[in-house]
């Protein structure tokens, strides 16, 4: 085990820094403690490793265990948001300057790991959300590592990037993804490298962009996750549209009207729509929602 202790320069939530990585109420690599503490799991370059991560009197203290601990630990105040950059961005709408208030720790932190984010997200795609946890948590059951260190029962790490490309199709099935979203993450694992290595958020959209299956919604969940992008807004998001028009303007709007209005947060405007969610604002429900499919049932 390998510990470090570390004192942010400001307020910080851990909670809501680790909230955006974490995939559904069942996801193998991430849980809440009863004590407050998050423990998350990852790949890192040196191997897998479990991280907990809690805060007491102002200073974090981060444990880690497995291979990747000194990379976890290394690395623990950029996923915690340290190196977030908030120059340049004002509040327009009281509405978000009430969640500012609110919430004064929101950081949006760095994994620094791609395929991390990018499985899950391709998962994501045109799919309710329960129907891609369920898709995740299938396959980190059958191809991710047990969590190293005394991990809460059930952790698991995601799979590196060669197992990615030798699922077979009728695992893919059973898990619940059909053989486009499968066919996506098998191509970008064979990237694998070249993804991880990308230097900037515009690189890395330009090399996820150019796989086939990776459009722009996709690219800016990625890029939110593993480089901290506070400009990469979830264009074709089902809700988010809708949210952010509600919140703002107290009328739903599409991705055309969504990215007007987020226009005076040029450079932040995910920051913007995080804080949208923050609000806790939701337009009524009107119509049928859409089902959560069972696709090993086709």
């Amino acid at each position: 085990m390998k510990e470090r202790r570390w004192v942010p320069g400001g307020p910080l939530d851990v909670e809501l820094a680790l909230h955006p990585h974490r995939r559904g109420g069942g996801d193998p690599t991430w849980r809440k403690g009863n004590d407050g503490s998050v423990w998350r799991t990852s790949r890192t370059p040196d191997g897998p490793c479990t991280l907990r991560v809690s805060v007491a009197a102002g200073t974090v203290l981060g444990r880690a265990w497995g291979p990747g601990a000194d990379w976890a630990l290394e690395t623990l105040p950029a996923l915690l948001g340290a190196d977030d950059d908030l120059s340049g961005f004002s509040v327009r709408h009281e509405v978000l300057a009430e969640a500012v208030r609110k919430h004064p720790g929101v950081r949006i932190g760095r994994t620094g790991r791609v395929m991390e984010a990018l499985v899950p997200a391709v998962l994501e795609q045109k799919v309710v959300g329960r129907e891609a946890w369920r898709a995740w948590r299938w396959l980190l059951a059958h191809y991710g590592e047990p969590a190293p260190g005394p991990a809460p029962e059930g952790m698991r790490v995601v799979p590196e990037p060669v197992v990615w490309r030798q699922i077979p199709s009728w695992h893919w099935h059973r898990a619940g993804a059909e053989a486009v979203r499968a066919r996506t993450i098998a191509t970008a694992a064979w990237h694998a490298d070249k993804l991880e290595s990308a230097a900037t958020t515009q690189e890395l959209d330009q090399l996820l962009r150019a796989l086939p299956g990776v459009g722009v919604w996709t690219s800016a969940e990625v890029r939110q996750r593993a480089l901290g992008d506070p400009d990469a807004v979830s264009v074709g998001d089902f809700h988010l549209a809708k949210l952010v028009g509600y919140a703002l303007t107290g009328e739903k709007t599409d991705d055309r009207g969504m990215l007007r209005l987020l226009e005076p947060y040029a450079g932040h405007r995910h920051r913007a729509t995080v804080l949208v969610w923050l609000t806790g604002l939701r337009p009524p429900a009107r119509g049928p929602r859409m089902p959560v499919r069972d696709y090993r049932s086709f």
